[in-house]
């Protein structure tokens, strides 16, 4: 094979990809010798073949129905001041999810299944009378890990917030309240922003198979909605600002393109890791050193006065929506260990900007941990695959919790991961493997289980009537 893989995201200290293209056959080496968690494993193949999620007879757009929990930290000093802080939120969640409102607990080094166990539930279809299908996990991924959070999210839906302060976290509940119990009719706009630079395969491909096709979709499926693409010169920095802070920002953002990364220690790395390479990077050997802040968007971007929707964004880009502490890529590829890539892990800067604007912020960032892969959309034979994307994004624009619209890629998660696993177990006793199929399998595996949701995971988008 002579075709060469680009990756997503580009190193700001040294301007280089923070992945170099490589081709499929090497790909395939680091990923010989990877295995799949087995009760992990067990429990996706489980949702595979029964298309788990809530119990039959529960609605999961019903609160009262499908609950609603929130899950703290036991023994963090700081919990106290953030749930008085999310008061509000947490009295119209009690309201609206009447006896199935549940405060719960993670214990230091619980493993997801030892917290279900404790609260009464275990594998299988979820029964919100006993844990609710929505959980809001709130504090640091260092207290409460994303391993924890992505095995949950498996079975229920969950998104998570972590903010510095106790007046972040009181801002964003009075958001998510406002735009729940406010009159708050957002004007069903959607802007599709996607970064095409010349020369950057990874770019070129998100543009041309990702970006521009949804935009395309959304505008015939959804009439009712006003689908804007902002593509390849267009989609600049100051464009993006305007989008996110102008007079007229839409209800949902989708954004693909290149995700910043820092190397563990750089100073940059907590404030602008996961912000967002715009059109102004000249792009793969036509800049030379660190990227400068001029080429990319991040926290430190968004005014006090910026006028912020109470809509949702959804970025595709490395690191958009945290960065773990190890490295997730590949023991084999780090000669059997797993790197440090962070002090620690954190959720990124920009969707905790958005989220606690001081003037009110967005509901909800859906993003990656980690790295996003290109071709994760892409399957053999280069075809666009995109109905996991598209049914998502259909859910949203209809008004539907952003939790319940993820459901999608938990699913394709569950489908990916069996099927990969299948590859692995013949790659472990010397079968001969098809490389192509399995470099395919192992990037979309890798992109589907880094999806999280920023945010409260019942939260929707408060829609205006029809668009005129």
């Amino acid at each position: 094979m002579n075709e060469r893989l680009y990756f997503n995201g580009i190193n700001g200290a040294t301007g280089d990809y923070d992945l170099p293209p490589m081709s499929p056959e090497q790909l395939a080496s680091v990923i010989e010798g990877e295995s799949l968690d087995e009760g992990l494993l067990n429990e996706l193949q489980r949702r595979r073949e029964a298309h788990l999620r809530i119990m039959e007879g529960e609605s999961p757009l019903d609160l009262a129905q499908a609950g609603w929990g929130v899950v703290f930290a036991a023994g963090d000093e700081r919990v106290p001041a953030i749930k008085e802080a999310l008061g509000e939120l947490l009295s119209l969640r009690r309201e609206q999810a009447g006896e199935r409102y549940r405060e719960l607990e993670y214990r230091p080094g619980e493993s997801k299944n030892k917290f279900l166990v404790r609260y009464g539930a275990g594998p299988g279809a979820v029964d919100p009378s006993v844990v609710p299908y929505y959980l809001l996990i709130v504090g640091d991924p260092e207290v409460i890990p994303y391993r924890f959070q992505s095995q949950l999210d498996v079975q229920y839906a969950v998104g998570r917030i972590h903010f510095d302060t106790p007046e972040e976290y009181a801002r964003y509940a009075r958001s998510v309240v406002a735009a729940e119990t406010g009159g708050l009719a957002l004007r069903r706009r959607a802007v599709f922003f996607g970064v095409r630079t010349p020369g950057d395969q990874a770019t070129l491909l998100s543009a041309d198979h990702l970006v521009k096709p949804l935009a395309e979709w959304a505008a015939v499926e959804r009439p009712d909605w006003e689908v804007q693409p902002v593509l390849a010169d267009e989609a600049t920095k100051a464009r993006l600002g305007e989008v996110l802070g102008g007079a007229e920002p839409p209800a949902l953002l989708f954004t693909a393109g290149h995700g910043m990364g820092f190397p563990n220690g750089d100073p940059r790395q907590l404030p602008h890791q996961g912000a967002l390479l715009c059109q102004d990077w000249p792009g793969p050997g036509r800049h030379r050193g660190p990227i400068p802040e001029e080429f990319y968007f991040s926290a430190d971007d968004v005014a006090d006065d910026a006028h912020l929707p109470q809509g949702m964004a959804f970025f595709f880009a490395c690191y958009g929506a945290g960065t773990p502490k190890m490295d997730e890529f590949s023991r084999r590829a780090f000669r059997g260990r797993r790197r440090e890539i962070a002090p620690r892990p954190f959720l990124a800067r920009l969707p905790r900007r958005l989220l606690a604007h001081p003037r009110g912020g967005m509901l909800a960032v859906i993003g990656h941990v980690e790295r996003a892969w290109g071709y994760s959309f892409m399957w053999e034979g280069g075809q666009e695959q995109l109905s996991t994307f598209k049914s998502t994004l259909l859910r949203l624009l209809q008004g539907e919790p952003v939790g319940y619209a993820m459901e999608y890629f938990n699913d394709r998660y569950a489908e990916i991961a069996t099927d990969l696993n299948v590859l692995l177990e013949a790659l472990d006793w010397g079968e001969p493997v098809d490389e192509r199929e399995l470099v395919g399998k192992w990037t979309a595996n890798n992109d589907a289980r880094a999806y999280i949701i920023v945010g409260d995971p019942a939260a929707r988008l408060p829609l205006g009537g029809e668009r005129v």
